[in-house]
């Protein structure tokens, strides 16, 4: 069995907590009360969702080259 890595995209809730989105695998979405319980739920919902993918014959998306990252800027105020 060989490992993948998959980008998260962490997303404060107004309520508290996070909501996580694994964009290669559309539709698999997950909650944590906080970073570590979000980033452990999104392992389950993954390997669920792989799990799946197989049982149905489907292939395991091709790892995703895409880079994230932010700029500052300055606006007015």
């Amino acid at each position: 069995m060989k490992t993948q890595t998959f980008q998260l995209v962490f997303e404060a809730d107004p309520q508290g907590g996070y909501t996580v989105t694994v964009p290669a695998l559309p539709g698999c979405i997950t909650y944590g009360k906080d970073m570590q319980e979000a980033r452990a739920m999104a392992r389950e919902a993954i390997e669920l969702y792989l799990e799946d993918m197989a049982e149905k014959g489907e292939d395991a998306p091709e790892p995703d080259t895409t880079l994230f990252g932010m700029v500052q800027v300055s606006v007015a105020a």
